[in-house]
């Protein structure tokens, strides 16, 4: 069954510095305050009423939270020993820098009911690190990764195509690393442009162009089937859509609110364009969960295949995988997959 997290932002705290791009407050929605001992126990109170018997995760978002002195981790997750011991909590998440953690803490963590750290990796470019300010190499994050893969925690990986200096090859090239050395999840947000940062200075002196919207959902393609095709989960792409993110705070770069849809709803149109010939009267059947991305936003799916004189009828088949379409064309059905039956190349970007 799949958990439902309770969310606790800690926007920048812990953060030994401000990278370039970053702006968390903004990001999450939230001033990063630490949250007291009742407020978390007032909130997990408050989700459990709500999740239908679901198994919990606490989640600290945000921030940098092994970067905390000791005490202030202890602080937040002490509270959560008891609701993990009687099974009110299954589990906990943190998320932090790769140069602020060790086997050490790991363990540590570990004992207190962390089951998933999630890592800010950005990039596996020393060269796009150093540019954009993070402070530390690629060899830091290969060595937090294998720290905590060793002691059995589930690791996400974040990842920010299109920073300073990036390209797709070094992008598609970092996402390759990570899920070489083990990575269990993966989120990719397209690098934004956010008022006030470093970013943005150098967006508006001209020293940084940054990812389109088209660019970054044709490299988001090319990423998400790669991940796809290795067996690790993409479990978010884009920025969450919070209050703040909106055209008023985000200059430029690869931002939709539901970026992910986006991207997704496109793969599935590579593949109608691809088997469906023009003129034709076709069945299209999708996986119950996948009708949206199937019909794009605001039917553009189908209406770019109206275009060019197909007449789409549109099912739903529980039987199919989430990334398969079965295409019936007269008495001709053939299924086919957006992770193996159409191809990106890096070069289309």
């Amino acid at each position: 069954m799949r958990s439902t997290t309770i969310p606790f932002f800690i926007s920048h705290q812990g953060c030994p510095h401000t990278c370039v791009f970053c702006d968390q407050r903004l990001i999450s929605g939230a001033e990063g305050a630490l949250p007291t001992t009742g407020q978390i126990e007032e909130r997990i109170e408050l989700w459990r009423a709500t999740s239908e018997n679901r198994p919990l995760e606490v989640a600290f978002f945000g921030g940098t939270f092994t970067a905390l002195p000791k005490e202030t981790q202890a602080k937040l997750l002490m509270p959560l020993q008891p609701l993990l011991d009687n099974g009110t909590l299954a589990s906990v998440r943190i998320s932090t820098r790769p140069d602020c953690i060790d086997a050490e803490q790991v363990a540590w963590l570990s004992k207190l009911g962390v089951r998933t750290i999630e890592l800010g990796v950005q990039s596996m470019d020393d060269a796009v690190l150093a540019s954009s300010g993070r402070g530390h190499l690629a060899s830091a994050s290969l060595s937090a990764i294998g720290c905590i893969k060793k002691l059995g925690v589930n690791l996400g990986v974040q990842l920010m195509p299109g920073l300073p200096g990036d390209t797709p090859v070094s992008s598609l090239h970092s996402l390759e690393q990570v899920i070489a050395a083990g990575a269990d999840f993966l989120r990719i947000y397209p690098t934004v442009v956010l008022r006030g940062t470093e970013l943005a200075r150098r967006y508006l002196s001209g020293d940084f162009i940054p990812l389109s919207l088209g660019r970054g959902v044709s490299l988001c393609k090319l990423l998400l089937q790669r991940a796809m095709q290795a067996g690790v989960p993409v479990i978010r792409i884009g920025l969450q859509a919070e209050k703040g993110l909106d055209a008023e705070h985000v200059l430029a770069g690869c931002w939709h609110p539901a970026l992910g849809q986006l991207v997704r709803s496109q793969m599935y149109s590579d593949l109608l364009w691809r088997f469906i010939p023009s003129g034709r009267s076709v069945t299209v059947s999708c996986h119950p969960t996948r009708l949206s991305d199937l019909v794009g936003m605001n039917r553009s799916n189908l209406l770019s295949q109206t275009g060019r004189g197909v007449q789409t009828k549109v099912a739903l088949d529980a039987t199919l995988h989430k990334e398969e379409l079965k295409i019936k064309i007269e008495d001709k059905t053939a299924i086919y997959s957006i992770i193996n039956d159409i191809t990106y190349s890096i070069h289309e970007v």
